[in-house]
């Protein structure tokens, strides 16, 4: 029997009641793939920091080395000041673990709860594949004259060879394994970014010649977001940096239903990951146990895929897939039809 080793980070927010249905989901999908794990929850966020001033302990990060997976609910807190949890948890883990890719899933489950016009299921089902450890979220950059008339403030993208060849290869390999439509879409802004989207366009091409079975595309980031609404079938696999992925993944939340089911994976194919639901902490809706945790349970879904879980991952995202089509009436919080956690229980009923 297989073991694993999951760090948990329920977080902030309504972070710990969707974890607790994510992990009752494992619980359940231990027992009927017939494998175990050891869960290890660190209460890093907006509570510790309030409390001690730690944000992430140096201590934290070695033991973190040691696990399998991290599974982390939601970071951010009204009562601490934009920024600080976020980078100093979020994007720390990121970094520190070199989870160069994001991957965002883009899939619609039920036609009823996309707000595009006669969009089917079938229509949404693509991919985002983001660099995740360069670009503007570096942080390089200053301020001059700060808080006068004359203040100038800068803040440089960072792409490197290295950064932006290895998450094109992922991209190319990840349409292969989905066999799909077998296409790979850059998204860029080449006729602006001049310097950074020439090097992401070159390394595409270059890289592409090694894929002689996968279609190649480019669209600008202001037309993916046309064609994302209008016809997004036509996406398999999108590659893009980090500042244009961040932004067309909330978008395509949003076409597949919401935040209430997007989740996402920080990815380091050699080491450790990290998934988590893509909504935020949501702080208006903590302790009402009305959020929906299917996102997080869908995050679940792409750890187990990662830990080589295969077969446990498709059948939690096919219970998902059922628990969306014949019990809600809604994925947002509070609409429903159901609690966060029967909506949990629903999940292992399905699976």
């Amino acid at each position: 029997m297989k073991r694993y080793k999951i760090a948990v980070i329920p977080g902030d927010g309504t972070g710990p009641e969707v974890i607790r249905e994510g992990l009752k989901v494992l619980e359940a999908a231990s027992e009927k793939f017939n494998f175990s794990y050891e869960k290890v929850i660190y209460d890093l966020g907006a509570e510790r920091y309030l409390k001690t001033g730690e944000v992430l302990p140096e201590s934290v990060l070695k033991e973190l080395a040691g696990f399998d997976a991290i599974y982390l609910g939601a970071i951010g807190d009204p009562r601490v000041k934009p920024g600080i949890l976020e980078k100093g948890i979020l994007l720390k883990l990121r970094f520190h673990f070199d989870q160069y890719i994001n991957l965002r899933p883009v899939v619609l489950y039920d036609a009823r709860f996309c707000p595009l016009k006669d969009k089917k299921e079938e229509d949404i089902d693509f991919v985002v594949v983001r660099e995740n450890t360069e670009g503007l979220y570096c942080g390089t950059g200053g301020f001059l004259k700060k808080d006068t008339s004359d203040e100038v403030a800068i803040q440089e993208s960072i792409n490197t060879y290295k950064g932006v060849e290895r998450v094109v290869r992922f991209a190319f390999e990840y349409a292969r394994k989905r066999n799909k439509k077998k296409k790979v879409t850059l998204c860029g802004k080449t006729n602006v970014l001049t310097y950074a989207f020439d090097l992401w366009e070159r390394v595409f091409y270059k890289v592409g010649k090694e894929y002689s079975d996968i279609e190649k595309d480019y669209t600008h980031v202001d037309a993916t977001c046309m064609w994302m609404v209008k016809n997004p079938q036509i996406f398999d696999v999108i590659v893009t940096d980090n500042m244009f992925g961040d932004i067309i993944t909330d978008l395509g939340a949003i076409i597949q239903g919401g935040m209430g089911i997007a989740a996402g994976a920080n990815i380091n194919p050699e080491g450790i990951s990290m998934f988590e639901p893509i909504g935020g902490s949501a702080p208006k809706y903590t302790g009402k146990n009305v959020i929906n945790p299917l996102a997080a349970i869908c995050a679940l879904s792409l750890m187990l895929d990662f830990l080589g879980e295969k077969e446990a991952s498709l059948q939690v995202e096919e219970a998902v897939k059922r628990v969306v089509r014949e019990k809600l009436k809604s994925l947002s919080a509070g609409k429903m039809g159901y609690t966060t956690q029967e909506v949990g229980d629903l999940v292992v009923k399905m699976l």
